[in-house]
């Protein structure tokens, strides 16, 4: 089976290229001939991620899934939740927003830097719709830690590792992640799909 994975996020592709092995081929925007920005105008993480893969189904005719992710802070009230991408504003950078967020942690103690990721993945195959959600729950660090990854990973920890994300192989790191969590649950609806 082959589906577009509806972002220009290289990373993301590569993660969940890792983590559908070789049963399902995905398909990069630009495999399809997709290079404009796609939409994110809505205010939860299902609109954006419904939107983005309405997007590419309407205007290239293709099967396809997206997703929206967002970080949720316990001492920011939830921020930057649904505008995590672009919390330094434009144009996105994850440098600024790494930077941005610390700054607004700035003095907050350990037990008030409770976050977690959320992702949302919308796919729209065969002209339905369907959903898949992940959760991982966690703390932000007072620093950046790792290599690896991107976003905001270099200052998650998640619960029960002593690593921050960015210190997780990209296997490790699938098996616990929101993405991961999210993306399991798609290659169990995909794989009923095939098989």
């Amino acid at each position: 089976m082959k589906i577009c994975f509806a972002t220009n996020n290289h990373n993301k592709i590569e993660e969940v290229k890792t983590a559908l092995g070789t049963q399902i081929q995905i398909v990069s925007l630009a495999d399809i001939g997709c290079y404009e920005e796609l939409p994110e105008t809505g205010n939860t993480l299902k609109y954006n991620a419904f939107e983005k893969a309405g997007y590419v189904k309407k205007h290239y005719g293709v099967d396809c899934f997206a997703d929206d992710t967002g970080l949720e802070v316990d001492a920011l009230a939830g921020a930057p939740g649904v505008y995590s991408g672009r919390y330094a504003g434009e144009p996105r950078s994850d440098q600024r927003n790494l930077d941005k967020l610390l700054k607004a942690l700035e003095g907050v103690l350990k037990p008030e830097r409770k976050a977690r990721f959320k992702t949302v993945i919308a796919l729209l195959l065969d002209g339905k719709e369907y959903q898949f959600e992940g959760v991982a729950e966690g703390e932000i660090l007072e620093q950046r830690t790792g290599d690896g990854g991107f976003g905001y990973d270099s200052i998650f920890k998640p619960n029960g590792f002593s690593k921050s994300f960015a210190e997780l192989s990209i296997l490790e790191k699938n098996k616990i992640s929101h993405r991961g969590i999210a993306v399991s649950g798609l290659i169990d609806f995909l794989s009923h799909r095939i098989f």
